[in-house]
């Protein structure tokens, strides 16, 4: 299962369409269940600190870097990824979308190029993609002022779940996931306080997965005529989902699929 061809696909079709591609946003904050939990940790952090510049490390189409543009027009966004492709996109639709609040630039995580400049960083979903994630969590240390934070999504590994929600589902990655052991070592040997470890994607979440991510991006792989389907499936499947994310949203996982992590630089 090409997972990353599927996205860039859909990507491509809104590229930097107004309207198309804040539809797509809404799509992603609906289907995925990770949204709801890191966007929901933005709120609270946004709600207890002053926060005036973010570093959006791994912004992949810009849905968070867009989210936080909007509700907080006052704070400045620095995205970057290494595809130049999703950068001059996000860069043309931004510029349509009138979000000047927003700069894309590419880079690699793995240089040091930043020092003491944000008050939050977010590392959504690109922890597993990178091999050195030391020099990652090491430059995203140095990258953020004193007493900024750090927050991480990634998977977790096998044993902390029943089964893998990505599993040998996405063949991208180059780490299944981390345990919060491994995690909260690498991050406290880069130098950072880790506040909280919270697994989501449980069992319902697992459910939730399956049925409103994976079995779709499954038929998509097998042929893209089932993009006509789609609306007919979700009619049934997507209130369904909901339901099982909000039972994973409100409860705390003694295991899961996934891994959300807040950190504090001292």
């Amino acid at each position: 299962m090409h997972y990353d061809r599927i996205k860039k696909s859909l990507g491509n079709f809104v590229r930097e369409h107004r309207i198309l591609r804040p539809l797509f946003y809404g799509a992603l904050g609906a289907l995925f269940l990770r949204e709801w939990h890191v966007k929901r940790v933005l709120r609270k952090l946004f709600r207890e600190h002053p926060i005036s510049r973010v570093y959006d490390a791994g912004s992949g189409f810009g849905q968070y870097s867009y989210y936080i543009a909007k509700r907080y027009p006052q704070v400045g966004v620095y995205a970057v990824d290494v595809k130049e492709e999703q950068i001059l996109d996000c860069r043309r639709f931004f510029k349509k979308a009138r979000l000047g609040n927003v700069v894309f630039a590419v880079e690699d995580l793995t240089q040091p190029v930043h020092r003491e400049e944000f008050d939050l960083a977010l590392s959504v979903d690109v922890m597993e993609h990178i091999p050195d994630d030391v020099a990652v969590f090491r430059n995203l240390h140095a990258a953020l002022k004193s007493n900024g934070y750090l927050v991480v999504n990634t998977p977790s590994a096998p044993e902390h779940s029943e089964e893998s929600v990505a599993g040998s589902f996405i063949d991208e990655h180059v780490r299944v996931g981390y345990s919060p052991k491994e995690i909260r070592e690498k991050l406290s040997s880069a130098g950072f306080h880790v506040e909280r470890i919270q697994f989501t994607y449980g069992p319902y979440g697992a459910i939730a997965w399956t049925a409103g991510i994976k079995i779709p991006m499954q038929l998509l792989g097998i042929s893209r005529m089932f993009f006509v389907l789609l609306p007919f499936y979700y009619v049934i499947a997507l209130p369904i989902s909901w339901i099982f994310m909000l039972c994973d949203y409100l409860m705390e996982n003694r295991f899961g699929g996934g891994l959300l992590v807040v950190a504090k630089k001292p």
